[in-house]
């Protein structure tokens, strides 16, 4: 390895922790300081991790920085994505890239206009449980991939989020929130998608918040809130997806892949861990799989991956063309349910590549 990468946070909100403590764990990686709108809150959260205190003009501006990860809500992700990428630097950005296709292809394009790097979440493909799937698909467990499905149901994030207004607003809603960490997942184990049929529901006007701090506090819902949908695959295979805040309970799986030879169950992907399952034709039976590869990893994995591509030349796995393909999908939902048709995807992407097997503890490269 190579000198260290060092690394600033932009936004210090509810996932900024984790990106402390996940950054923490790759030694590619020296997380030297944040910055936030709100200058008390900067402070408080540089001290609270032993952090330098910035303004956002100062990270901007600073020699010392070579990757500015954005935690800004997601209606200004492209923005500050934007801002990251004229000052020189390269950005790894909380999902979404961005909201709509022309601010996702503008990011792609200026930064490779610029010459630096966009990286986004989720990486949590990264980790053992997803890494583990890949391995058995491209090692022709189940066969060839025929179908999936993909579930992701709740009742909204309004019972516990300190925060939940955006939830509802444009950019949220449980497709732009979650659906990234399934469609992702989905791309990482079938390749990219070609094809959209999808219809979408705003089930309620408004929500009510039951979290402690927003008790009783009415949320005036602007996005869609029940999204439904079937994914054509480049390699053939057909998903079935649901992504809602209007389901109370269900006995639903989180991913499936169906195979011509098996059955493999996915994990939950907006973890790094869980289990891994598959049923055989050859057995007749379910058998619990150990994960190839650590779950022991958090935010910030996508990170370091993208410190070894700087250091390395080579590709970078959660990368601005997978989450701008993540997006150009996520688009075509609505736009299907509103036009009552197939929507044709243009954009492409190859799946990334895979981890290799034997990495020690803080490491993405052999």
């Amino acid at each position: 390895m190579d000198a260290k990468v060092n690394v600033g946070l932009m936004g210090v909100g509810n996932i900024a922790p984790a990106y402390v403590r996940g950054c923490k764990q790759y030694g590619i990686l020296d997380l030297v300081a944040c910055a936030d709108i709100d200058a008390s809150r900067t402070k408080q959260f540089a001290n609270e991790h032993s952090l330098q205190a910035m303004t956002v003009d100062e990270m901007l501006g600073s020699n010392d920085i070579d990757i500015i990860i954005n935690l800004t809500i997601p209606k200004v992700h492209a923005k500050v994505s934007l801002s990251i990428i004229d000052a020189g630097k390269h950005v790894y950005s909380e999902k979404p890239l961005g909201l709509t296709r022309a601010e996702g292809a503008e990011i792609v394009q200026r930064a490779k206009d610029a010459k630096v790097l966009i990286g986004c979440a989720p990486d949590t493909f990264l980790g053992g449980g997803g890494q583990t799937c890949r391995k058995l698909i491209d090692d022709g467990w189940i066969g060839t991939p025929v179908a999936a499905t993909a579930f992701m149901a709740g009742h909204g994030p309004e019972s516990w989020h300190p925060n939940p207004f955006f939830f509802y607003q444009f950019g949220g809603g449980p497709l732009f929130d979650m659906g990234p960490y399934y469609l992702t997942a989905l791309v990482n184990l079938l390749g990219p998608v070609n094809r959209v049929a999808g219809l979408t529901n705003k089930s309620f006007e408004k929500r009510i918040a039951t979290s402690e701090s927003q008790y009783g506090v009415e949320l005036p819902v602007e996005v869609n809130t029940h999204v439904a949908g079937t994914l054509q695959f480049d390699g053939g295979a057909l998903a079935t997806v649901m992504m809602s805040f209007d389901v109370w309970k269900h006995q639903l799986p989180r991913i499936e892949i169906y195979g011509s030879e098996g059955t493999l169950s996915v994990p939950d992907p907006n973890t790094f861990g869980g289990s891994v399952r598959v049923w055989l034709a050859k057995d007749g039976e379910w058998r619990d799989i150990p994960l190839t590869h650590s779950s022991d990893i958090g935010r910030g994995t996508g990170v370091a991956d993208m410190a070894y591509a700087l250091q390395s030349g080579r590709p970078h796995r959660a990368s601005g063309d997978l989450a701008f393909h993540v997006l150009d999908v996520m688009c075509a939902f609505d736009e299907s349910s509103k036009q009552g048709q197939h929507i044709d995807i243009s954009s492409t992407v190859a799946r990334p590549q895979a981890i290799p097997l034997g990495l020690l503890s803080g490491m993405l490269d052999k």
